[in-house]
């Protein structure tokens, strides 16, 4: 092998002698250029001399967690964390909470009428869902007991009152005039007063200027709210 290399050398050697000068600069100009290409292929590079530097800059740190992973949640102090202020909340307020947090699904395009069907499905379902709701309610409260009893009603005694008929024009209907008499709470002075009733006469038994006793009663026309009882004095 040795002298086949010589050979190959001197052979380059003659050629280059027939060339000339100008062939011998270039061509040692170009064995500089493949000595320096050779060097720098047999030496290794200085970014590789350090492998360990690089790996550990492209490595990721262990104690760093991807953006992706989601945070530990620290332990409360009581245990229960935020779940009893969420108790507290009222139910729409829970169902708003909860609906906010249930991750966004895009959906398909929908035209305008479509939508509005969707909706209007949407709106009907939570009816019936609340109806559902309304008639349970309202099954648990009658279910539950008979409630409170109806208090017992008892009749107030009838107004009586005495006066003098000053009309007995009308048919079964009489005017009967009532003086009151007190004394005034301030002054210590007697004040008259008097009052007009119209009072129903079954059977026209009052005249004018008898002394009758009358007794409240229900609505027996536009006016008339007494009835006669009997008749005490009759006028002389």
């Amino acid at each position: 092998m040795a002298d086949d290399e010589k050979k190959d050398i001197e052979t380059k050697d003659e050629d280059a002698q027939a060339a000339g000068p100008d062939a011998t600069s270039e061509e040692s100009a170009g064995g500089g250029d493949a000595s320096v290409l050779d060097s720098s292929e047999s030496a290794p590079p200085a970014d590789d001399a350090s492998p360990s530097d690089d790996s550990q800059e492209d490595a990721p740190a262990p104690e760093a967690e991807s953006d992706d992973a989601p945070a530990p949640e620290a332990p409360a102090a009581d245990g229960g964390g935020d779940t009893s202020e969420e108790d507290d909340l009222p139910w729409k307020v829970k169902r708003r909470l909860e609906k906010s947090r249930r991750p966004h699904e895009a959906g398909p395009q929908l035209s305008p009428e479509e939508r509005a069907a969707k909706r209007a499905e949407e709106q009907k379902a939570r009816a019936a869902q609340r109806s559902k709701q309304r008639s349970a309610t309202r099954g648990k409260k009658t279910a539950a007991g008979t409630g409170t009893p109806p208090a017992e009603r008892e009749a107030n005694d009838a107004k009586v009152r005495q006066g003098i008929v000053v009309s007995d024009k009308g048919e079964k209907s009489i005017t009967v005039r009532v003086d009151i008499v007190r004394r005034h709470r301030v002054y210590e002075k007697v004040v008259r007063r008097s009052r007009t009733l119209h009072a129903h006469d079954e059977r026209n038994e009052a005249g004018e200027g008898d002394v009758v006793r009358v007794i409240e009663t229900r609505p027996l026309s536009k006016t008339k709210r007494w009835r006669l009882v009997e008749v005490v004095e009759k006028a002389r």
